[in-house]
């Protein structure tokens, strides 16, 4: 089924600066482009999002500034847990929001995202994972976790799809220009060409 602003809670985990050191299946440029685009699109739609780190202050750093500007004054959930449906706090959150369905995305792949994927899916909980708004130790790594998370009943999707899927129809002026304009800003060539066909041709999606 297709996901809709209102029918999930979208949970970023552990974008940090130590857990992308480390991130080897995706490079930084890209990481942060898609996981802005996967932040700001759920803040433009409204769609309910939890934010949680692992050891901010000791350990892993700050959350990347282009997910926390999308959601200025969003408390950001701190953990110890290397699962993080294993946290109190979190779950609390989750129970509160009150969505049957998960979107998850952050570092790594093969133990942050895994652990809540696989959690989630055993209490029954309906889990989508964007692909290209994770990242893992390796090729390998990443794609490994993904590959376990699928066979467990996860459903794979990437941070542009998720910016357009939440967008489903041009006509939709409402949320038009705010998606065009995500798109510009961290959509890489899909925003180039929109872009160039605005300014050449005052081009428009669905006229």
């Amino acid at each position: 089924m297709l996901l809709s602003p209102n029918d999930h809670t979208l949970i970023m985990i552990d974008f940090q600066s130590q857990m992308s050191f480390a991130t080897k299946s995706i490079d930084a440029v890209n990481l942060r482009n898609n996981a802005a685009l996967v932040a700001h699109a759920a803040a433009g739609f409204g769609v309910s999002t939890i934010l949680t780190t692992v050891a901010e202050k000791s350990f892993s750093g700050p959350m990347f500034s282009e997910i926390t500007d999308a959601f200025p004054g969003e408390k950001l959930l701190d953990r110890t847990s290397m699962n993080t449906w294993e946290d109190e706090a979190v779950i609390a959150r989750v129970n509160a929001i009150g969505k049957n369905r998960i979107v998850l995305s952050g570092l790594w792949t093969g133990v942050c995202i895994v652990g809540p994927a696989l959690s989630a899916i055993e209490q029954g909980f309906e889990v989508y994972v964007i692909a290209d708004a994770c990242g893992d130790v390796s090729d390998e790594a990443h794609e490994r976790a993904m590959q376990r998370m699928i066979q467990a009943g996860a459903r794979p999707m990437t941070s542009l799809q998720y910016l357009l899927e939440l967008q489903r129809d041009w006509a939709r002026t409402g949320t038009y220009d705010m998606t065009t304009g995500i798109a510009k800003k961290f959509g890489g060539a899909y925003g180039l060409g929109i872009i160039y066909a605005k300014t050449m041709f005052g081009a428009s999606e669905g006229h």
